[in-house]
């Protein structure tokens, strides 16, 4: 596993030490940490992660990966890729207050294959990652057990080398663990239970008085890490989807852009200038002329999406190749914004001081050599902006190991 020299940020190296009650760490070999020279990112104001740590998670054992505001990760099949994108997503969701069975609806599959029960019969996982912003950089570490029952048994957010938080499952009978976060007041910590099920720096604002220095910046540190993890839209296009009519919704985007249309009926008239960005986009990666991008009314309370050839031809969705479906949803993506797509920001937070993180598995799955280059166009000048930042899976990068801005994380299996 390496790293592209030109855009890798410095990394941590992954902590030795568990929660307590946690999962034990299997007796293997780490994986080394990705390393590079650092690199400094613009919009820092901005909370945003710079690490991925997969310390014991499906097929990764002592990861950490960089992030930088473009990350693709590269490798052939079967070498962890999707997995990162699926703990960068999990780590999102329960950032958002999401309930650990939702998040992890398989929890087994992402236990290492290898590891082995302890005495209890236990079996886990453990993920975590570095957030920066105005607090500097920020560290989540979590470990989950998944066996014999799905919970989280221990959590720990430091920053400065200063432990802000820590929860430990003290009795494995009662659905809560022991949490502990920093004061600095009359008493250096505040101890109270936290349930199992929920992430415990998500909870402190709902927790902590903030009337001490330490505990405005536990809130700061924390307040920090939520923002930073909570708007992500993981988006994988599913050409199927694409090409049947839809009704008239919301306009939101789902993640698998199977209702384009009903976005397209919607932005088409929001925004002028960004949907001339669109077509100018699809018309360097579909076939034939592309005057415009519309949705179509059918009469019935449906909506297809079509190209508008100008010559009053209009080209159907459903005739489409895969490889230009997925190009036309992913170019969308990168154009739009949380007001278009299907995600939960932090809606206490300006839009400002947020940035929107695409997941996207299979980035160049379909698409031909001049679509993936123009997407990766796209992509650098809309990351560079510091409103959006893209975590992408993608088969072979050596079309963008060249490309200024890029982070490229070779994988090996």
């Amino acid at each position: 596993m390496a790293v592209s020299p030109q855009s890798s940020p410095s990394s941590q190296p992954c902590e030795s030490r568990v929660p307590p009650q946690a999962p034990p760490p299997e007796a293997v070999s780490p994986r080394p940490s990705p390393t590079g020279p650092a690199r400094p990112e613009a919009h820092s104001d901005r909370p945003h992660l710079t690490e991925l740590r997969l310390s014991a998670f499906a097929t990764h054992r002592g990861a950490a990966f960089p992030l930088g505001p473009l990350t693709l990760f590269a490798g052939p099949s079967g070498c962890g890729k999707t997995s990162a994108l699926r703990a960068y997503e999990a780590l999102a969701r329960l950032g958002g207050g999401g309930e650990l069975g939702e998040v992890f609806p398989d929890p087994v599959a992402c236990v290492p294959e290898r590891a082995r029960p302890d005495a209890q019969r236990r079996r886990g996982f453990r993920i975590g990652c570095t957030a920066d912003g105005p607090e500097g950089p920020v560290r989540l570490d979590v470990a989950v057990q998944a066996e014999p029952e799905l919970r989280i048994v221990g959590e720990r957010l430091t920053s400065g080398g200063l432990v802000l938080l820590e929860t430990a499952l003290r009795d494995p009978s009662r659905r809560s663990v022991q949490a502990a976060w920093h004061t600095a007041g009359s008493s250096p910590v505040t101890r109270a239970p936290l349930p199992d099920d929920r992430l415990g720096t998500a909870l402190l604002p709902l927790r902590v008085a903030g009337k001490t220095d330490g505990q405005r910046q536990v809130l700061a540190a924390a307040e920090q890490m939520v923002v930073a993890l909570r708007s992500v839209f993981a988006c994988d296009p599913a050409p199927e989807r694409m090409r049947a009519a839809v009704p008239i919704g919301d306009g939101r985007l789902l993640r698998d852009c199977g209702n384009l249309a009903d976005v397209l009926w919607r932005t088409r008239s929001e925004c002028g200038r960004r949907h001339a960005q669109l077509v100018t986009a699809v018309r360097t990666g579909c076939a034939g002329p592309v005057v415009d991008l519309l949705a179509e009314p059918l009469g019935n309370g449906l909506l297809r999406a079509v190209l508008d050839r100008g010559d009053g031809l209009r080209t159907g969705f459903e005739r489409l190749g895969d490889g230009e479906l997925r190009y036309a949803a992913l170019a969308l993506v990168l154009l739009t914004g949380p007001g278009v797509l299907e995600v939960d920001p932090p809606g206490e937070v300006p839009a400002a001081m947020q940035t929107l993180t695409v997941l996207a598995d299979g980035l160049d799955r379909g698409v031909d050599v001049r679509q993936r280059a123009e997407l990766l166009r796209l992509a650098t000048r809309m990351c560079e902006r510091g409103h959006i930042r893209l975590v992408g899976a993608v088969s072979d990068a050596s079309w963008a190991t060249r490309t200024d801005g890029v982070t490229v994380v070779h994988l090996e299996p």
